[in-house]
C-alpha cells in the first residue's frame, strides 16, 4: 500500500534530453594512487603492523558519494538497497515480521481539554533477537496514518510499506531497531487529532524518551518520515531530548502556517487544513471518541479561515505553536538529514530551503539532498516519473532517482546513532532543472553573481498584456529577455522587486518563470505575494493608494536551473496561480517597469564539482533515460 496522497497528481509528461557531467574518474585515479604510495612505503620500511593499519582503514571507509556509481548496487528494482546485508533477524529468523504494540502514558496540560491529562501514544516496535546483553538504538517513523481505516494503511503493528519495510528488511539487520508511532488523536492514541499542536508534540516527546530507555536501546533515537510522517521529527527536535540524536525529515514542515501561506497568500487547502482533512481520523465511533473534543478544533478552521479573510494571527496563539524551526534551532544537540524534492506540490521546498543553511549557522551538524523530484522518497522510479510533467521533473529523470539512497541511510545512522564509521560528508547535494548532481557547502550557494534585469529594459522586454493585473483573471504584463548568448546556471532563491500601485489597500502577485525555445515554455520557478505583505514576512503593510506606490519584495521558491543558450526566459504577472487562492483583498494592481527588477544568482559550473550517481535500470529508468 502507498502512503496516503491528498492533493491531486501533476499532469504526466515526458521530454528527451542529454546533458553532460564531469567525469569522476580522475578523482578515482587520485585515490587509487594515495592508497598505492602508502603502501609502497610500507612495504620499503618493513612495518607489516603499518601496512595492516592502514588496510583497516580502507575497510573501515565508506566509498565516497562520487564513486558510488563504481560500486554493485541494486539498480534494477522500484527502491533502492544497501549494499551488504545485516546479519541481524526476526523472531525465527524472519527478515520481516509483525511488530510488538505498546502504549506511552504522559501527562496532557488540562487546558488541551479532551483525554487530558491522561495522554496515551499508540507505538509499535521491530526489536531483532540481540545476543545476552546487546542493545542497539532505534529509528522510528511518527505520523497519523496508522491504524487508520479511512487512508487504508493497515494496523500499526504491519510494516508500511512505504518506508517501514525497507527499514525493517535493510537497516535493522545491521543493528538497529524500528518503531511505527501514531500521533495524538489517530489511530489507537487518545486524545484528539492536534494538528502539530501541543498536545501531539508533547505526545511526540514522551513517545521518543520511552523508546531511548527500553532495556533493549542503547539510548539513541532517530526519527524518519515524509510529509506528516517528516513533519513530526522537527516537533521532536524542539526539546532538546537526550535521546533523540538525529532526524530524517523528508518534505516536512518547520511550521504548519509555512506550509500553506506564503506572504500573506492562501493555498486552496489552508483554511479546511485541521477538520476537513484530518479532522474525522481517530474518530472510530468507540466510546473513547469523548476524549477528541479539543479547543483547536474551533480554532483551526476559523483562524484558516481568517487568516485569508484578514491576514496574519487571527485566532490566538495557533500558528506559534505550530513553528517548530526557532526553537530546534535554540534546543536541538543532534544531527540532521534534510530531503527536499525541488518540485514538490504538496510541501514547497521553501521548508529546507534556505532552512539548511539556518542549520549550519546553528552549528548543527547536516546534510542536504535536493532532487528535481516531487512530493516522494528520493528513489521511486516508478512513481517519479509518473508524477514528473514537462518542466516539473522530467527533464531530469531519470539522473533524479538515487539508487543509493538505503546505503546513505544505513551510513547515516550508523555514525549517529551507534558512534560507528567515519563520518557522512556534511554539505548539500543539489540536482539541476536537467538533470545534473553537484555538490554545494551551503543552498542557497556561496560563490554566485548576481544578475539584475530591469522590466520593461532591452534585457527584459515587455512582450504584451500590458502593464496591468487585473483580480481572478489570466491577464497581466510579460516580459521576455532576448536569446541567451551562452548557458545560463542559476539557482537558490531569484528575487523579483516590483514596483506597485493598486485601486485600493490589497491585490496579489503571481510571478512565473518560463524557459522558451521557439515558443515552446517550461516552468522554471514561481512565487506568490499578497500585497497586503508587500516588505516580505509575516507583518502586514498599511499604504495610501491614492498617493502612495509600493515595492513589493518577491521571493521565488527555491529552484535551481540550467537554461541553455538561444532559449529566452518568460516573466508573466498574473493575481494567482498554481493552486493558491485570489486575495480577499483583490484590487486592480498596475506594476510601474521603471526600478522593478529581476535578480537571479548565476554561478560558473566551472567552479563546482559535479559528480555521477548510480544509474537506475529498473524498466522504466531504461525506457525513459
Amino acid at each position: 500500500m502507498d502512503e496516503p496522497i491528498l492533493e491531486a497528481e501533476l499532469i504526466k509528461g515526458k521530454s528527451g534530453k542529454k546533458h553532460s557531467m564531469r567525469s569522476s574518474n580522475a578523482a578515482l585515479g587520485a585515490t587509487i594512487a594515495v592508497v598505492l604510495v602508502f603502501l609502497l612505503i610500507s612495504r620499503i620500511i618493513g612495518a607489516p603492523l603499518e601496512e595492516q593499519a592502514i588496510q583497516e582503514q580502507i575497510e573501515e571507509s565508506y566509498t565516497p558519494i562520487d564513486m558510488r556509481y563504481l560500486e554493485n548496487y541494486s539498480t534494477t528494482e522500484q527502491n533502492s538497497y544497501v549494499l551488504e546485508n545485516g546479519n541481524l533477524t526476526g523472531p525465527d529468523g524472519a527478515s520481516l515480521w509483525m511488530g510488538t504494540h505498546h502504549f506511552v502514558e504522559f501527562d496532557l496540560p488540562i487546558e488541551e481539554g479532551g483525554s487530558a491529562p491522561n495522554g496515551k501514544v499508540s507505538l509499535a516496535v521491530w526489536v531483532p533477537i540481540l545476543d545476552g546483553n546487546m542493545t542497539v538504538p532505534v529509528i522510528a517513523e511518527f505520523g497519523p496514518y496508522f491504524d487508520e481505516a479511512s487512508v487504508e494503511t493497515g494496523g500499526i503493528e504491519e510494516p508500511g510499506t512505504w518506508l517501514g519495510t525497507m527499514m525493517i528488511e535493510q537497516i535493522i539487520p545491521h543493528g538497529f531497531a524500528f518503531a511505527q508511532v501514531s500521533v495524538m488523536g489517530t489511530g489507537r492514541s487518545n486524545h484528539c487529532m492536534d494538528l502539530m499542536g501541543t498536545a501531539e508534540q508533547l505526545g511526540v516527546d514522551a513517545a521518543v524518551t520511552w523508546l531511548g530507555t527500553q532495556n533493549w536501546s542503547n539510548g539513541n533515537v532517530g526519527m524518519i518520515g515524509k510529509s506528516y510522517d517528516g513533519s513530526t521529527p522537527w516537533q521532536a527536535a524542539m526539546f532538546g531530548n537526550e535521546h533523540l540524536t538525529t532526524i530524517v525529515p523528508i518534505s516536512g514542515l518547520i511550521g504548519v502556517m509555512e506550509l500553506m501561506w506564503r506572504n500573506g497568500s492562501s493555498e486552496a487547502r489552508a483554511p479546511i487544513m485541521h477538520n476537513g482533512v484530518y479532522g474525522s481520523y481517530g474518530i472510530d465511533g468507540d466510546l473513547e471518541d469523548t476524549g477528541n473534543m479539543c479547543p483547536d478544533y474551533i480554532a483551526g478552521p476559523a483562524t484558516g479561515g481568517a487568516a485569508w479573510a484578514w491576514g496574519g494571527e487571527a485566532a490566538g496563539n495557533y500558528w506559534g505553536e505550530r513553528y517548530f524551526l526557532e526553537r530546534v534551532l535554540d534546543n536541538y544537540n543532534g544531527s540532521v538529514y534534510l530531503i527536499q524534492g525541488m518540485h514538490d506540490w504538496n510541501v514547497d521546498p521553501h521548508m529546507a530551503i534556505p532552512t539548511i543553511n539556518k542549520l549550519y549557522d546553528a552549528d548543527i551538524e547536516a546534510k542536504g539532498l535536493f532532487g528535481q523530484w516531487d512530493h516522494d522518497y528520493p528513489d521511486r522510479a516508478d512513481i517519479m516519473f509518473e508524477r514528473s510533467g514537462v518542466g516539473r521533473g522530467v527533464e531530469a529523470f531519470p539522473e533524479m532517482v538515487r539508487m543509493d539512497w538505503m546505503q546513505d541511510l544505513l551510513e547515516w545512522f550508523t555514525y549517529y546513532l551507534k558512534d560507528e564509521g567515519p563520518q557522512p560528508w556534511l554539505g548539500v547535494e543539489i540536482q539541476s532543472n536537467q538533470g545534473d548532481w553537484r555538490f554545494e557547502d551551503r543552498y542557497p550557494m556561496t560563490n554566485t553573481t548576481q544578475i539584475s534585469w530591469e522590466l520593461g529594459s532591452s534585457n527584459l522586454t515587455s512582450t504584451g498584456g500590458g502593464n496591468t493585473i487585473f483580480p481572478d483573471t489570466n491577464s497581466g504584463p510579460v516580459y521576455e529577455t532576448p536569446p541567451l548568448e551562452e548557458n545560463l546556471y542559476f539557482g537558490g532563491l531569484p528575487r523579483l522587486h516590483v514596483n506597485v500601485n493598486t485601486a485600493t489597500i490589497g491585490g496579489q502577485i503571481y510571478a512565473l518563470l518560463e524557459d522558451c525555445n521557439s515558443g515552446n515554455c517550461i516552468h522554471i520557478g514561481h512565487a506568490i505575494m499578497d500585497l497586503r505583505y508587500h516588505a516580505g514576512g509575516s507583518d502586514e503593510q498599511a499604504w495610501n493608494p491614492l498617493t502612495d506606490d509600493i515595492t513589493a519584495l518577491m521571493e521565488f521558491f527555491p529552484m535551481d536551473v540550467e537554461v541553455e543558450a538561444g532559449h529566452t526566459i518568460r516573466l508573466t504577472l498574473r493575481s494567482t496561480g498554481e493552486d493558491y487562492l485570489p486575495s480577499a483583498a483583490s484590487s486592480i494592481t498596475t506594476v510601474i517597469d521603471s526600478g522593478s527588477t529581476l535578480q537571479l544568482d548565476m554561478f560558473d559550473p566551472g567552479t563546482r564539482e559535479y559528480y555521477q550517481t548510480v544509474q537506475c535500470t529498473s524498466p522504466i529508468c531504461l525506457q525513459n533515460s
